[in-house]
C-alpha cells in the first residue's frame, strides 16, 4: 500500500472513531461507582461556569452502619435534594431504594431540559431506570431534545441499557480528560 493509501485508510479510521466518540450519550465506566460519581461531580463543578447543565448528582446519606449506599439526588442547577433511600436503621442488611424521590428529581430535570441546557448529567442508569422508573423520563427527555447526556451504567445492567439507548452510547473511562474530549465531539455533533 502506498503512503497515500495508508494516509487515506488512517483518515477513514479516524473519521469513524470520531463519529463513534461523538455519540449523544457518554457512559462512564471501568472504575468503582464512587470514583465514577466523584468524576462526574468534578466535571460538573468545572463546567458549571461555562455550560448550562441539567441533571442530578448522587450524594451519600452519611448514615453509619447502613448496607445501602443510596442517599440523595442533588439537582445540579438548584441544589435541591431528593432522598432516594428508605432508612432501615443501623445494622440493616437490605437496601431499599425510594423511587418517589427519584421520580420527583426526574421531573425537576425535565423542567430544566425544557428551559434549555447544553448538557444533561444523570448520575447513572440503575435498577429503577431499567424498570422504566427513576430518572428514565429525564433520559428520554434529553434524548428526544437531542441534548448530550453524561451518565454511568453498571455492567450488571448492560442488557437493559443496550435495549434502551446502547446504540447512542460512547463508552468512556473515568478519566476527566477523555470525558472532556467526548464532550467536545458530542457538542459539535449535537449542534449540526
Amino acid at each position: 500500500m502506498t503512503n497515500q493509501g495508508v494516509d487515506k485508510a488512517m483518515s477513514l479510521q479516524l473519521e469513524v472513531a470520531m463519529v463513534e466518540w461523538a455519540k449523544l450519550v457518554g457512559v462512564v465506566r471501568g472504575a468503582p461507582s464512587a470514583q465514577v460519581q466523584e468524576t462526574l461531580g468534578l466535571l460538573v463543578d468545572r463546567w458549571q461556569s461555562t455550560l448550562r447543565i441539567a441533571g442530578v448528582i448522587a450524594e451519600g446519606h452519611g448514615l453509619p452502619d447502613r448496607a445501602c449506599s443510596a442517599g440523595y439526588f442533588r439537582i445540579i442547577g438548584s441544589g435541591e435534594r431528593f432522598p432516594i433511600f428508605q432508612d432501615q436503621g443501623p445494622g440493616s442488611v437490605s437496601c431499599h431504594i425510594e423511587g418517589s424521590g427519584a421520580l420527583t428529581a426526574a421531573q425537576a430535570v425535565q423542567r430544566d431540559i425544557a428551559a434549555g441546557c447544553d448538557l444533561v448529567v444523570l448520575n447513572k442508569f440503575g435498577k429503577l431506570e431499567a424498570a422504566g422508573e427513576g430518572l428514565r423520563d429525564a433520559f428520554n427527555a434529553a434524548i428526544e431534545a437531542h441534548i448530550p447526556i453524561l451518565t454511568s451504567v453498571s455492567p450488571a445492567l448492560d442488557e437493559p441499557w443496550t435495549r434502551f439507548a446502547g446504540s447512542l452510547s460512547a463508552y468512556l473511562p473515568a478519566d476527566p480528560q477523555r470525558i472532556e474530549e467526548w464532550w467536545q465531539a458530542a457538542k459539535e455533533r449535537a449542534s449540526q
